[in-house]
C-alpha cells in the first residue's frame, strides 16, 4: 500500500484475517481424547428415552416405581365416579367410604337407594372394568341418615341423652 491513499476497510480486514491465521497456524493443536463409555447413537425419527416425555407417560412410570398403584386406584373410584356411573346417577349418589373392597354409597333418597341396590351388578361391572377387579369387590348402599345420638361402634338400646328427663 502507498502511503498517499487512506487504507481502505476492506484491506484492513484483509490484514486481520491473515495476523489471525498466522497466529493459529503457529500455534500447537490439541489432541482429541475419547471419553470412555458407550458412544451416542441417534435415537431416530421416534422418541427416545431421554428425549420430554408426555406428563402423563412420567406420571405412570413414577407410580409403578413407587408402587402407587393400589392407591391411585382407590382415588380414581372417588375422582372419576361421575364418569364411571354416569352423570345421571351421580347425581343422586356419592362414594363415601371404601374399605376392604367394600365401596360405601350414600343415595339422596331411600328410594334411589333402592333403585342403586338393584343396579349394584351393573355398578360393580363399571367399577371392574374402568378401574380393575380387585379394588372394588361389593357395594354398600345407603339411604340418607336422620341425626343420630349414637357416638361410636357400641351403643345402649333407650331413648338416648334424654331419657333422664323424665
Amino acid at each position: 500500500m502507498s502511503e498517499d491513499r487512506p487504507a481502505r476497510p476492506s484491506d484492513i480486514a484483509r490484514a486481520a484475517l491473515e495476523a489471525a491465521r498466522a497466529a493459529s497456524a503457529s500455534r500447537p493443536r490439541p489432541t482429541r481424547r475419547r471419553v470412555a463409555g458407550p458412544r451416542r447413537s441417534w435415537s431416530g425419527p421416534g422418541p427416545g428415552a431421554d428425549d420430554p416425555q408426555p406428563l402423563g407417560r412420567l406420571v405412570d412410570s413414577l407410580v409403578s416405581n413407587e408402587d402407587w398403584s393400589s392407591r391411585t386406584k382407590v382415588g380414581s373410584v372417588f375422582g372419576r365416579w361421575d364418569a364411571i356411573v354416569g352423570p345421571d346417577i351421580a347425581s343422586h349418589c356419592r362414594p363415601e367410604t371404601l374399605s376392604e373392597g367394600v365401596l360405601l354409597v350414600v343415595a339422596e333418597s331411600t328410594a334411589w337407594a333402592t333403585q342403586l341396590r338393584l343396579l349394584a351388578p351393573t355398578i360393580l361391572g363399571k367399577l371392574r372394568a374402568q378401574v380393575g377387579g380387585d379394588v372394588v369387590t361389593s357395594l354398600r348402599v345407603v339411604g340418607p341418615t336422620a341425626p343420630s345420638w349414637k357416638k361410636g361402634p357400641r351403643s345402649v338400646r333407650g331413648r338416648g341423652p334424654r331419657d333422664t328427663y323424665g
